[in-house]
């Protein structure tokens, strides 16, 4: 006899979380299923700066705020701008009193995270849970089998659950394609002592290190290490061509340093200084205009609605702002899902779309022949 949840999120993400999160808020019992063993099965990336009007805003109706201040990595709003001789060509910095220009405030994703699954109810994920197909059952109610076997139904199946979701599919035809972007993910543990050219070219913040349409990604870390992406335009099957064995760390290395042969020296140090494997990241992203017709009884948060590249900052932040709106009108609407979720789509479709746009003119602005000068050119045009 198969389980039944009336609410069913499919993702334990920052998006699936924050729903879950708001909806006990209100009141609202929610199961949540993850294809992970554990909380701790993978890592959860590096630093999120928080919107005021999205993340932080998703966080105050989570009553999670205070909270949130106490994970902010001060002094991380600092950012710098450099070509690739190591010129240093615009620099803002933070000066860790909470007074940032911007007030965008770093927090590390896995701090995040933990803070949102430490605020749920015991029993309220279930880990593990692989959701292999997911199907119709007329009324509103949905039927989602697992990996191992096991399968339940629910009134509401919210898919949030990523880049690749099997809930999209009740939805929509979409899928995400290639941007044209490659990362290699980097780690340099104890930077300041042990890299300590590396960690003086990142700074205490974010920094970009932009030319010939290739460049560097990399913030600090409140534990002292870099995270850094070096980024190249390739074509898709570039990390698996086997032009570079990510299988072989020191080998990849030395093959990944000779796109950036021209470079400064020390941004090679960024590459041969790594700790642990390097980590192919080919950048994906939903259409633009990517939306759909209302379905009874399932929708979708985050990056499962609106995968988008990370040049507007707004990935995260809309997943926490979608699974808070979701929850509050959820609440709201007591007994009424299918106004809920029109009400939820409403908002969700013109501002995801409004952010994808900024994300794919973001990637063009840092990854053209003439970079950095357009993201300098966009950086002295923000008023201060």
């Amino acid at each position: 006899m198969s389980a039944h949840h009336p609410i069913a999120i499919i993702g334990a993400g920052l998006g699936g979380l924050m729903l879950a999160r708001v909806l006990h808020v209100n009141g609202v019992t929610c199961a949540v299923f993850d294809l992970d063993a554990s909380p701790t099965a993978r890592s959860q990336g590096g630093m999120l700066d928080l919107h005021v009007d999205s993340g932080q805003a998703a966080l105050r109706a989570a009553g999670l705020y205070d909270e949130f201040r106490g994970l902010v990595f001060q002094g991380g709003e600092a950012t710098r701008i450099l070509d690739k001789h190591g010129v240093v060509r615009f620099a803002e910095e933070d000066h860790g009193d909470g007074s940032g220009e911007h007030d965008r405030p770093e927090v590390n994703r896995r701090d995040l995270r933990d803070l949102l699954l430490g605020s749920l109810p015991e029993g309220t994920i279930r880990w593990g849970a692989k959701v292999v197909e997911a199907r119709a059952l007329g009324d509103g109610r949905h039927e989602v089998m697992l990996a191992d076997g096991n399968k339940f139904t629910t009134e509401l199946l919210v898919g949030a659950d990523g880049a690749w979701s099997r809930v999209r599919s009740l939805v929509s035809d979409a899928k995400p394609s290639y941007c044209g972007l490659s990362f290699v993910e980097l780690s340099l543990e104890g930077a300041d002592k042990r890299h300590p050219a590396a960690a003086g070219l990142v700074g205490q913040g974010m920094m970009f290190a932009l030319s010939d349409s290739k460049g560097f990604l990399g913030h600090r870390d409140p534990d002292g290490s870099l995270h850094v992406y070096a980024a190249l335009l390739a074509d898709e099957s570039w990390s698996t061509s086997g032009e570079i064995d990510f299988a072989d760390t020191e080998k990849a290395k030395v093959a990944l340093a000779e796109y950036f042969s021209d470079w400064h020296e020390d941004f090679l140090d960024l590459i041969i200084g790594a700790d642990g494997a390097l980590v192919p990241r080919p950048i994906h992203a939903l259409p633009i205009d990517h939306q759909w017709d209302r379905v009874p009884g399932v929708t979708l948060v985050g990056d499962a609605a609106h995968l988008m590249s990370p040049f507007a900052g707004e990935g995260a932040n809309l997943a926490l702002q979608d699974g808070a709106e979701l929850a509050a009108a959820l609440a709201t609407n007591p007994g009424r899902p299918e106004a809920a979720l029109s009400q939820y789509e409403a908002a969700l479709f013109p501002r995801s779309q409004a952010a994808a746009a900024q994300s794919a003119d973001g990637l063009l602005l840092c990854f053209n022949p003439e970079s950095p000068q357009a993201l300098l050119d966009f950086f002295n045009s923000i008023p201060r």
